[in-house]
């Protein structure tokens, strides 16, 4: 059957608060050439969302099939995807460029660049010294026109492979980055987090829960400070005003008048920071 159609490529589910999802690929015949989207249904939905995620592509998000008008949503959805389908092409475009770029990196090769706190650095990767029970990261900074140096020395009795070794040196950078952002605008906003953990989402960068809780990705640590201080921002004005609406905005524009600079930057390398410690 042509995409378009209306065919299931795939199809899984799970259960959410005892209400099942279900994501579903999907093909849609445009005017440009076929297009494939994953079509999720969520019980939070209520009504439909499209955003392009670094991994997935196209997402479709709608209500679950019990909702009243939802139950075969695709010629909606393909009329929607045909009327957005030059802006869909070209942040599809933009993906297919930053993965090509993200390989020719070298992956976690020796030799290979890595971002950390937003620069370029590159990689040096060889064996610690004789009777080393431990692997090492150690940072070097550029001097006099060379590169900016991340040296990971594995030593024979770590059997980790160099992306954990990496993320257990980057995690508490993380932490400590962030929680310094914290502190620093927590009381002129007038709020305090109950707690702060950190998470590898793959679709957001912080979450902050009512009662206080506050999530950040680690890789965070990876961006431009500028880009980790807004997202610390974003979330603990979330302490002050849920929602995205006027008053939100101003709470973040009062400690980050360029808030916008950051989240663009954020969205143009999603998929190189998610990708940051693949082979």
């Amino acid at each position: 059957m042509a995409p378009g159609a209306g065919r299931s490529l795939w199809t899984r589910s799970w259960h959410h608060r005892f209400v099942v999802m279900s994501e579903t690929m999907v093909g849609a015949r445009l005017p440009g050439g076929d297009l494939s989207y994953t079509l999720r249904r969520s019980p939070r939905s209520r009504t439909m969302r499209v955003v392009i995620h670094p991994e997935l592509g196209v997402v479709v998000t709608v209500p679950l099939a019990t909702r009243r008008g939802w139950s075969h949503p695709e010629t909606h959805i393909h009329a929607f995807l045909a009327e957005r389908e030059p802006w869909l092409r070209r942040h599809l475009a933009r993906q297919a460029e930053a993965r090509a770029a993200l390989r020719a990196r070298g992956g976690l090769t020796d030799g290979a660049t890595f971002r950390f706190r937003g620069e370029s650095h590159r990689l040096r990767i060889g064996p610690a010294a004789p009777g080393s029970r431990r692997s090492t990261v150690t940072r070097t900074a550029a001097l006099d026109g060379t590169d900016a140096i991340i040296a990971v020395r594995l030593a024979a009795a770590d059997r980790r492979p160099v992306a954990a070794v990496l993320e257990a040196w980057l995690r508490p950078r993380a932490r400590a980055e962030i929680e310094a952002a914290i502190d620093r605008h927590a009381g002129p906003l007038g709020v305090q987090p109950a707690a702060v953990t950190l998470r590898d989402p793959r679709s957001r960068w912080g979450s902050a829960s009512r009662a206080g809780r506050l999530s950040f990705s680690w890789r965070l640590v990876l961006a431009p400070p500028h880009a980790l201080e807004t997202v610390v921002i974003h979330e603990l004005a979330h302490l002050r005003v849920f929602g995205h609406g006027p008053r939100f905005w101003a709470v973040v524009a009062s400690r980050r008048p360029d808030h916008a600079i950051s989240r663009r930057w954020l969205r143009d390398h999603a998929l190189e920071l998610h990708g940051a410690l693949d082979d």
